[in-house]
């Protein structure tokens, strides 16, 4: 799965990243947290082809009665999104780019508590995870805009920490994942695969496990916590 992620490169690397109009405005993040606003990139056919977006993390689908079961659709599986009734229409129209430049996953230990592990890209880069939004009505007129990350299976790698993973998109895919004139699935499906990139594992201090904090000292490395990887 994916529940806790980071943002905070540059404006102008993320509009250069994912071909912005213009330098995005966005405070740095360091432990995003579902329900909380979070960056998308989607097309727009009526501005410029790319447009950057705050939406609430965990979609809310446009049939919804109550908007709280946006809390359990933070991830969507990528093997069931094109056929899930929560999901399908978001992946044949709504697909969209979640920037991110790192994320979170707990190893479990024999004693103690859970230790947090930083991914990152090797040379710190921004990425996209591959996400759908959805826009639903309230019974009093309001509108909320929300999103979701797809997930996958694990790649060897990460699946010492879980069986999960975020589905991260080469840039190469991007054009074709915001598309909204491709719906077919045999075209869509074969894109949210586990990544084959290297990331870079750090471990980091418990201050993460806490929505309320959200500092530099989330991705502090920590000194000296044994081996992730023989």
């Amino acid at each position: 799965m994916c529940g806790r992620f980071t943002l905070h490169a540059p404006p102008q690397l993320i509009r250069e990243a994912f071909s912005l109009f213009r330098d995005p405005e966005l405070a740095p993040r360091y432990n995003i947290a579902p329900s909380q606003p979070i960056a998308v990139v989607r097309f727009d056919e009526n501005r410029t082809p790319r447009e950057w977006d705050l939406l609430r993390w965990g979609l809310i689908p446009s049939w919804a009665k109550d908007s709280k079961i946006g809390y359990k659709m933070i991830n969507a599986r990528g093997e069931t999104v094109a056929s899930k009734p929560s999901f399908r229409a978001a992946f044949k129209r709504r697909r969209c780019l979640i920037p991110a430049d790192g994320f979170y996953e707990w190893e479990k230990r024999d004693e103690g508590p859970k230790q947090p592990w930083y991914m990152t890209q090797p040379d710190g880069e921004p990425f996209a995870f591959a996400g759908l939004w959805e826009s639903w009505s309230d019974p009093d007129g309001g509108v909320i805009e929300s999103c979701t990350i797809i997930t996958t299976e694990a790649n060897d790698e990460m699946a010492r920490l879980h069986d999960r993973m975020p589905v991260i998109l080469p840039p190469d895919d991007y054009d074709v994942w915001l598309d909204p004139s491709i719906e077919e699935a045999k075209t869509l499906q074969p894109l949210l695969v586990p990544y084959e990139g290297e990331l870079k594992f750090t471990p980091v201090s418990t201050e993460v496990n806490s929505p309320r904090h959200d500092s530099p000292d989330c991705i502090r490395p920590l000194p000296e916590q044994g081996q992730l990887f023989d």
